[in-house]
């Protein structure tokens, strides 16, 4: 299965396009303050419910949606039927979390309904920067929580895996938070060979994304805690 592509009005020369999704207006404010002091980040919508959301990523078609789980007072994580909504629409929207939790089984979840990064509203700017660009360049961003929350999910050991060697030490890379060009310096490997690598290993475990990639091999028992 191919990598996640950018959606078709996302990337525009000069840097990455943003929605940001919270039902507090003073805190999309402050966001969007804070992302615009950066070059190459753009804030081009706000929205504080699924609604609104739906119709400015129609209308601005970004690359990345920065995504609060929690967007009403009834509920902590109506976001997540957001996320698959919109990652089903826009297969190449990139849907970052922003939660003020790192519940493990709200990280599996949010994987599950299509984000590819999740961070809590407590890390700094520059760490909320990088997991945006990683988004942007690798197609998935997690901060040391939940990628903590993801590695506690293995449970069951495998009997076989369906990798090669070299896949998995691809894939444990991609765990690590390593880009495409980090990957193929690591194993001597051209950044084509990495790509092709990655669409073997989504294409065997089933996955759309190198995030739910990951996922879906610790839940089968394989260890990539070690590159």
């Amino acid at each position: 299965m191919p990598e996640r592509q950018p959606a078709a009005a996302g990337r525009g020369q000069d840097g990455v396009t943003l929605v940001l999704v919270d039902d507090h207006a003073i805190l999309r404010q402050g966001l969007r303050s804070l992302l615009e002091r950066e070059g190459d980040l753009e804030v081009v919508g706000e929205a504080s419910s699924p609604g609104e959301a739906l119709a400015v990523v129609e209308r601005t078609r970004p690359a990345i949606v920065v995504l609060d789980m929690k967007l009403s007072p009834a509920s902590d994580n109506d976001g997540l039927s957001l996320c698959a909504e919109l990652t089903r629409r826009y297969p190449g929207l990139g849907v970052l979390v922003l939660s003020t939790f790192a519940d493990d089984a709200l990280v599996i979840s949010a994987i599950q309904h299509g984000a590819c990064g999740y961070v809590v509203k407590d890390v700094d700017t520059a760490e909320l920067v990088r997991a945006i660009r990683m988004v942007a360049t690798n197609g998935s961003a997690f901060d040391s929580r939940s990628a903590a929350a993801m590695m506690r999910s293995i449970h069951a050991p495998v009997s076989r895996s369906p990798l090669t060697e070299r896949e998995l030490s691809v894939l444990r890379l991609v765990a690590a938070g390593l880009s495409n060009r980090g990957i193929g310096g690591r194993l001597h490997l051209s950044e084509t060979t990495v790509k092709f690598h990655l669409r073997n290993i989504m294409r065997k475990l089933e996955a759309t994304s190198r995030a739910e990639a990951v996922y879906k091999a610790t839940q089968t028992g394989l260890d990539l805690t070690s590159a």
